[in-house]
């Protein structure tokens, strides 16, 4: 029986392996920016970015996750940790304001 891409795909795309590929991913965007914070190349980090978010999206679809969902409860949490009257202009912890 032959085996198709998405099979394939559906076999390597687990969400332990997905991390590893974001991780990845995302040093492969740091080094953009490795030796200089103005001078890089602006398509290659497009390239880098979108290899990220496409590996984002394929952990999102493989979870079942809304990416509006996740990303609002995480906003929500930040908020209750970090209130504007006490964290705006500090560089402290949560635990500390």
């Amino acid at each position: 029986m032959p085996i198709y891409a998405n099979e394939v795909q559906e076999q390597f795309h687990t969400p332990a392996n997905l991390a590893k590929s974001i991780s990845i991913e995302s040093n492969e965007l740091l080094e953009c920016f490795q030796w200089s914070d103005t001078d890089y190349n602006i398509e290659h980090v497009k390239e880098e970015l979108a290899d990220v978010i496409v590996y984002c999206q394929n952990m999102l679809d493989e979870l079942g996750f809304d990416v509006d969902e996740i990303v609002g409860s995480k906003m929500d949490k930040n908020e209750a940790k970090y209130p504007v009257e006490k964290a705006k202009g500090n560089a402290k912890k949560y635990n500390e304001l």
